[in-house]
């Protein structure tokens, strides 16, 4: 058996930023991973992050072979092709990263801190003790040898499959699994094209439902001759291999004409809100294991990171007041949510609208007709209110093509995405007002369904 302070189960982006500025604090942190050391960071993604997230969490920015290209704003296209909005802003630039070179940084710096790094090992299950959790079961997966792990504290950022979220008892009232609605199966690819990118400056986003129900795909700009390509599609209703609608719809662009893979593999995103609550009696979700992710373009380095960070924080005063208890830990959720859990919040009101429950032609006249204009996409992007360009002009526009009532839908999803995100902004201080804000947050999602629910024909 060996103890710690606090154990850390996943070496992501979000393990790694738990563990290093817990580590900075001088906590004794042990940092576990599946993964050998050497493919630590070796994960499939798109590859983006916005440069705002390293200026909030103190990081320096991807350089020399950590940065493939940088981007200054994305196109949207419309599933006609004859509607694309260029959105360009100061919190959209971003870069496109070298996922794998990037997330050895991150290791190396956790590992610089202090922290104790176990590679190759898999944890298996929660230890309990008296409702809380007091460590983790592993097996080393070179040796099978099997070790008993305790902390003061457990923190799970082991991802979308959550090993010890999905373990814990329903007693200790943590969501255990997610829907499939809130799921993205996801197949992507990198490739070396024959032509350079169009224009390297924006990353390409084409919303096609027929292509990818309930997700999009994209083609982001890796060097002058390199590109990730890929797509999600929502696991409902007997979803599609997204690989088969990769190459049956994504690369038969010109672009790609005797294009060659270089690497490619297939991963699953929760893009939804945050799990309600992301702590227990000594135990703190962070990452994909908490959904801290964009529930509308899935990207979630940023918002993982800085979870983790915010996680790190709570456990150190925490253990400075010895309480590790659900209450003890409550302020992460807090803090978290107030920040960027209100802003996913209301992005998940819009996901449902935007990519599960319209259809392309519904996508084609909205952007067409401008009722949502690039402006508007950019400021919800950024967490702002969803604003709504109904004139009477478009009225007539819209009744004239028998989608009258789409607009409807569209008020239906402003009000509510307004509603959900002063939600999320006044979460509870303690465990004391949970049930009823859980109640108020589940009673605007079910009206969300019932009244976003039915494509408009």
């Amino acid at each position: 058996m060996k103890r710690f302070d606090v154990i850390v189960v996943g070496a992501g982006t979000a393990g790694c930023m738990t563990a290093k500025t817990l580590a900075e604090a001088g906590l004794e942190v042990c940092l576990v991973d599946r993964k050998r050391r050497e493919d630590v960071g070796e994960k499939v993604c798109g590859d983006a992050i916005g440069r705002h997230h390293f200026d909030e969490l103190g990081l320096e920015y991807p350089k020399g072979d950590e940065l493939e290209s940088r981007v200054s704003g994305v196109k949207i296209y419309s599933p006609d092709m004859e509607t694309v909005f260029k959105i360009k802003g100061e919190r959209l630039y971003g870069f496109i990263l070298n996922r794998k070179r990037f997330g050895q940084r991150l290791l190396r710096q956790a590992v610089d801190a202090g922290a104790t790094f176990w590679d190759s090992t898999h944890v298996m299950d929660p230890i309990l003790r008296d409702g809380f959790v007091i460590g983790a079961s592993t097996r080393n997966v070179k040796t099978e040898e099997k070790t008993r792990l305790e902390a003061k504290v457990v923190v799970d950022a082991s991802g979308y499959t959550a090993v010890l979220r999905s373990r814990l008892p329903p007693e200790m009232g943590i969501e255990q699994s997610i829907s499939g609605e809130d799921v993205e199966a996801c197949y992507r690819e990198i490739r070396e094209i024959k032509e350079p990118f169009p224009d390297p400056e924006f990353g390409d986003i084409y919303l096609d439902l027929s292509i990818t129900p309930g997700g999009y795909h994209w083609i982001f700009p890796e060097g002058e001759n390199k590109v990730n390509v890929g797509l999600g599609v929502a696991m409902v209703h007997g979803f599609p291999n997204p690989k088969n609608r990769l190459y049956e719809g994504v690369l038969s662009k010109p672009l790609f004409k005797g294009s060659r893979v270089l690497t490619g593999g297939a991963w699953y995103d929760p893009t939804r809100r945050p799990i309600d609550c992301m702590v227990g009696n000594g135990v703190v979700f962070v990452g994909d294991a908490a959904c801290q992710v964009n529930p509308i373009h899935g990207g979630g380095m940023g918002p993982s990171m800085m979870g983790g960070k915010i996680a790190a924080q709570t456990i150190v005063e925490a253990l400075e007041k010895g309480d590790v208890s659900r209450g003890g830990l409550w302020q992460y959720n807090t803090r978290y949510m107030r920040v960027y859990g209100a802003k996913q919040a209301g992005l998940d009101i819009l996901k449902l609208l935007l990519l599960l429950w319209v259809s392309n032609d519904d996508i084609n006249y909205g952007m067409k007709y401008q009722v949502i204009t690039e402006e508007d996409v950019f400021r919800v992007s950024m967490g702002e209110k969803l604003r709504l360009n109904i004139t009477e002009k478009t009225r007539r526009a819209f009744r004239g093509k028998g989608r009258l009532s789409l607009l409807p839908k569209l008020r239906d999803a402003a009000r509510l995405l307004k509603k959900m995100k002063t939600l999320y902004t006044n979460y509870p201080a303690s465990p004391d007002g949970f049930k009823e804000w859980k109640r108020e947050t589940d009673e605007i999602m079910n009206v969300a369904k019932r009244r976003l629910s039915r494509k408009v024909t």
